[in-house]
């Protein structure tokens, strides 16, 4: 049965509901305070001038985000990068994210707490078992201008441990494949995953680690060359996140790489879908029964997706439908009423966890995949 057959239960619709009214006001909030002049930042307070409506007045719910223009990618390329800090955060320390810039000059984000907030909601939906307290982490995945360094970092803080962090440049990695330096890149990797065995197998009481589908593969064999495995450097809960996260990949790593499911390996792996702009989406847990399906699920209601037809951006397709993916982020630092990302994917129902709309399938966008790098991350 798809998904578009399964009607969601009388019990799902009602914390729906209920999940709707909340995105609503914390809408209604995010822009009072992005919109004030007590508040605001000098980069919204400026384009409040150029808008049609007031958003002070207009925006009474979710919905009414609609009324303001996309957001464009160019408005982040280059600074002043204080224009994005809200008046009502002056004094506190700011950091800058940036993309990889696989597109030219690298998109900037300023950021005070979001990246430690995301993280610690994402914290509670870690199983304990796997993922356990006091734990030491290590972080396999793009580093230099990103915020994922930073964010892993927290979280194993966050979680009583100590975070071991490969420095992996993205922008070198972009570089070797534009060039066509494949040797230099196979190098590169190596020479990223010999570190990381290097600090599983020095004794630190490594037992969590963030890695990229492609990192963790290359680690996995890597480990099995030496003759050894992901379980018996101690390895029980793998987050990952990246586009390469496929049904395919995941039953390869499942049933190859880990040795099986969790209760099986003891190893449990989450895929996550996130960005410098959203913060970090959880996955529904993924079974074999159910073919390996990854759907994800935006941090509602900090941020908001909605998979919307290529044909109008303003329209939501139906439950199972494919459409492009549509990002809102609502948090008191930083305000994107409606970005459309780089990726496409299929409308997947809300369910008890998560009683919002989600994402599965989530691919390069038709139209832009094929200048879209991924590498060796």
């Amino acid at each position: 049965m798809s998904a578009v057959d399964k009607p969601i239960s009388e019990q799902v619709a009602k914390q729906a509901a209920a999940a709707r009214d909340q995105l609503n006001e914390h809408t209604l909030k995010t822009v009072h305070w992005h919109f004030s002049d007590d508040t605001g930042s000098p980069f919204w307070l400026e384009k409040k001038r150029e808008l049609k409506f007031d958003p002070l007045k207009d925006v009474k719910s979710f919905d009414d985000l609609k009324k303001f223009p996309l957001f464009e990618d160019e408005w982040l390329r280059g600074g002043p990068i204080r224009r994005w800090v809200p008046k009502g955060h002056a004094g506190k320390p700011v950091y800058v994210f940036e993309t990889g810039g696989t597109t030219g000059v690298p998109k900037s984000r300023m950021v005070i707490e979001d990246h430690w907030k995301d993280y610690e909601l994402f914290s509670n939906t870690l199983p304990e078992k796997y993922f356990p307290k006091g734990a030491n982490w290590l972080m396999l995945g793009p580093s230099g201008p990103r915020r994922l360094r930073l964010a892993v970092e927290h979280l194993a803080q966050h979680r009583d441990g100590i975070c071991f962090c490969i420095d992996l440049d993205p922008r070198w990695v972009v570089k070797l494949i534009k060039k066509g330096w494949m040797e230099h890149l196979e190098e590169y990797k190596k020479h990223c995953i010999d570190q990381a065995i290097t600090i599983l197998t020095a004794g630190h009481d490594v037992k969590c680690m963030f890695g990229t589908p492609k990192l963790i593969e290359s680690l996995g064999e890597a480990l099995e060359e030496r003759g050894t495995s992901l379980q018996e450097v101690g390895i029980t809960g793998i987050f990952s996140g990246g586009t390469e996260f496929t049904p395919q990949w995941t039953r390869f790593c499942v049933e190859e790489l880990l040795g099986g499911p969790p209760e099986e390996s003891g190893v449990y792996m989450t895929p996550t879908y996130g960005n410098t702009l959203m913060g970090l989406a959880c996955s529904k847990p993924i079974t074999a029964a159910d073919g390996y399906k990854i759907s994800y699920y935006a941090p509602q209601p900090r941020a908001a997706t909605e998979v919307v037809s290529f044909d109008d951006y303003n329209q939501v397709v139906g439950i199972g439908e494919t459409g492009r993916v549509k990002l809102y982020t609502l948090t008191d630092e930083f305000f994107v009423p409606g970005f459309m990302e780089r990726d496409e994917g299929e409308r997947e129902a809300p369910f008890d966890l998560y009683p919002w709309d989600g994402v599965s399938g989530v691919r390069p966008f038709h139209e832009l995949a094929s200048a879209t790098t991924v590498g060796v991350y």
